[in-house]
């Protein structure tokens, strides 16, 4: 269970807290524990029940579609890929076609940068849905541009219910300049943010709440560790994400339906 951070905690104990922890998705918002923010509850639509699928880990899903020439290492997302993709993925997963975008060219970014990560489109959204409904968490949209607005802020992260994070960016990012607070649709904790920020829309700035950075910083941030071919390295990955098994399975459950739903097979994700 998270204490209260002594006013005497070092520099170096809240880095290496904010590096571990990016951001406790909706989920498992009731759950406390240390390393980790989380959204405050709000009333959400019941969703109906997962179809019964496998949550041990995320399979490599049908691959996102790039538009013939683009260069993954300078496109923005919405010219990297390929438009009528990102509308048959929509409709057939439900995810909001920018919030595809994003995540395929996330994904499609980091196979150029790191061909032997495998990180797949779907793994993003699935963390994408768990952190905050692809940007819609409470009263937030995603918006054409990509923004998220109003901001997704998760609560001040002051060790009381939560892991106690002090202040590390001035309030530039969550507006409060005493405690952190996890920001946008997939709740980067600002110092993980100054460290692993991205540029995913190629507008020469690194927004948290610009879903195209967002998921193009959390590929790069799950992929720093190596492939995530295997069941383990899979699950390391995610936990470092957020350290419940409660969410990787969730994360893992709701990519593995993604994938079903775009697989021509429309059976169990493949092994």
């Amino acid at each position: 269970m998270a204490a209260r951070r002594k006013p005497r905690s070092t520099r170096a104990r809240r880095r290496r807290f904010a590096a571990l922890a990016v951001g406790l998705g909706i989920a498992p918002a009731a759950v406390v524990i240390l390393l980790a923010a989380c959204l405050p509850a709000v009333s959400e639509p019941a969703e109906p029940p997962l179809p019964p699928v496998s949550s041990r880990w995320a399979t490599t899903p049908p691959p996102a579609l790039a538009v013939a020439g683009a260069d993954p290492s300078r496109a923005p997302a919405v010219d990297l890929v390929d438009g009528e993709w990102a509308s048959r993925v929509a409709a057939a997963t439900g995810i909001p076609r920018r919030a595809v975008i994003a995540y395929a060219a996330a994904d499609l970014t980091v196979a150029h940068e790191q061909p032997a990560c495998a990180i797949g489109w779907t793994t993003l959204a699935g963390i994408g849905w768990v952190e905050s409904h692809h940007g819609s968490y409470g009263r937030a949209m995603l918006v054409k541009s990509g923004l998220v607005t109003p901001r997704i802020l998760g609560p001040r992260l002051n060790g009381e219910g939560v892991g106690a994070i002090e202040d590390t960016d001035g309030g530039s990012l969550d507006g409060d300049d005493q405690w952190d607070r996890a920001v946008g649709p997939l709740q980067f904790i600002p110092e993980t943010w100054r460290r692993w920020g991205a540029d995913g829309n190629a507008d020469g700035t690194r927004d948290p709440n610009h879903i195209d950075d967002a998921a193009l910083a959390a590929a790069r941030y799950l992929c720093r560790s190596g492939p995530l071919e295997s069941e383990t390295a899979w699950r390391d990955a995610v936990f470092t994400y957020n350290p419940l098994t409660r969410y990787i399975d969730d994360v893992a459950t709701r990519a593995n339906e993604y994938a079903r739903s775009v697989s021509p097979e429309k059976g169990r994700p493949r092994r």
